[in-house]
């Protein structure tokens, strides 16, 4: 695989309007590069220094972006006009995890999980707690969110790459201590989605998207979760209509922040707002409005669709039918027992190890225990209430604050 380097010219810098088109194009070379280099390293081959150059080129492009209030400011379009759409973003995640993996090439794993003992208060201690708990034991089933879980979270999902520290941790776990390696994740599979913005080597962790409706297998095939022919009109029939509204001028703008729009199988989320407030609340909450006015064209019994606002995310979800409560939303669990029936995980076979970081996550958990309990889990939160809840359900839990924190006892692990 040729890869072009990123060269200066090519950079985002003060003389130009910087647009966020430019910048997730820039982010998509870095995604191909970073592939590329954890595909070496795993293989053992040499790291060219033009690709390491590279993202120190753009490291600086980034650092160059002009702030106002402490955010970087891109644009919705190249326009020289003063009506040109202004966008405040935090790129914390893009700069930080560029700054990690260009430290990690340079300085070597064994300084670099030092440097990551250095940014997290109580590394160690959370990292010698997990394996502590964990060593020695191979998994069945290493079951994981995403983001917020083995990825650090990041404002944009599309800008999301992986980081190659990420990748090489997590793809040394895959192939030496879990049989059957899944992400599940509430994005998409492509366009954009999970593959993406990840940079693990092909055929290496089976990718389960749109809450493991769809999934990526071992092999490479596409399979997903059997949905009704005329729900499944309805949803490209809403697809459409929402495709078309935000090409409208006055909300383009929310496919370019936070989620964007992304069509998931049986599931449709839209950005209405991003962590960093860049949209008014008026043009957010005109956007609510059109869309449930929309949903309510298209489905005015409330029967098909399920309307859930997060206040950053407006998440259209297609039911499934319960034979013993009739519609119901798609969970976690009902992804885990899909994947188990169409993977054939023999999961009442132990041991399993289920990561996650919210309350929607912890149906997994259950899930896993109801098949055996031989069932582990290692959860990312701060929140004391919710590690109580995780640890109820499954005592052989380990508890840390940070994502770096559960890959790198993955990749101690598997060393």
């Amino acid at each position: 695989m040729y890869l072009n380097v990123i060269k200066e010219g090519e950079l985002i810098n003060n003389q130009m309007k910087p647009t966020l088109k430019q910048f997730y194009n820039l982010m998509a070379r870095t995604r191909d590069m970073r592939f590329k280099i954890v595909e070496n390293i795993i293989m053992n081959r040499q790291i060219s220094p033009d690709w390491i150059k590279s993202l120190k080129n753009f490291l600086a492009s980034l650092d160059g972006i002009r702030s106002e209030n402490q955010k970087k400011i891109l644009y919705l379009d190249d326009s020289m006009r003063n009506n040109s759409k202004k966008i405040e973003v935090d790129l914390t995640y893009e700069v930080t995890e560029l700054e990690k993996d260009i430290f990690y090439l340079e300085n070597g794993e064994e300084a670099f999980i030092d440097y990551l003992s250095s940014l997290h208060v109580g590394f160690q201690k959370h990292v010698d707690n997990g394996l502590n708990k964990l060593t020695g034991l191979s998994f069945n089933c290493f079951i994981t969110d995403r983001d917020g879980t083995i990825n650090n979270y990041c404002g944009r999902y599309r800008s999301s790459v992986q980081s190659i520290y990420n990748a090489v941790f997590l793809t040394r776990f895959a192939k030496k201590r879990a049989k059957n390696p899944i992400i599940i994740t509430s994005a998409p599979l492509k366009d954009p989605g999970i593959v993406d913005v990840s940079v693990n080597p092909e055929k290496t962790i089976i990718y389960a998207a749109s809450k493991g409706r769809e999934f990526i297998d071992l092999s490479g095939n596409r399979r997903t979760y059997p949905i009704d022919d005329k729900k499944q009109e309805l949803i490209d029939r809403l697809n459409q209509k929402l495709s078309a509204l935000l090409q409208e001028p006055s909300f383009e703008q929310f496919s370019m922040i936070g989620s964007g729009l992304q069509l998931k199988f049986g599931q449709t989320t839209i950005a209405r707002q991003d962590i960093s407030r860049s949209v008014s609340e008026d043009e957010s909450e005109a956007l609510l409005k059109r869309i449930r006015s929309l949903v309510s064209d298209i489905d005015p019994e409330n029967r098909d669709f399920r309307i859930e606002d997060t206040g950053l995310d407006i998440e259209i979800i297609l039911t499934i039918e319960n034979s013993e409560s009739g519609p119901k939303d798609f969970d976690k669990a009902d992804s885990v027992k899909f994947l188990d029936s169409e993977l054939g995980l023999n999961m009442s076979e132990g041991p399993h190890l289920i990561c996650g970081d919210t309350s929607s996550d912890i149906p997994m958990i259950e899930a896993s225990i109801n098949k055996t309990d031989d069932t582990w889990s290692i959860f990312v939160t701060e929140d004391k209430e919710l590690a109580g809840r995780v640890t109820a359900v499954c005592p052989n839990s380990v508890i840390v604050p940070e994502p770096d924190m559960l890959v790198t006892i993955l990749n101690l692990m598997a060393s």
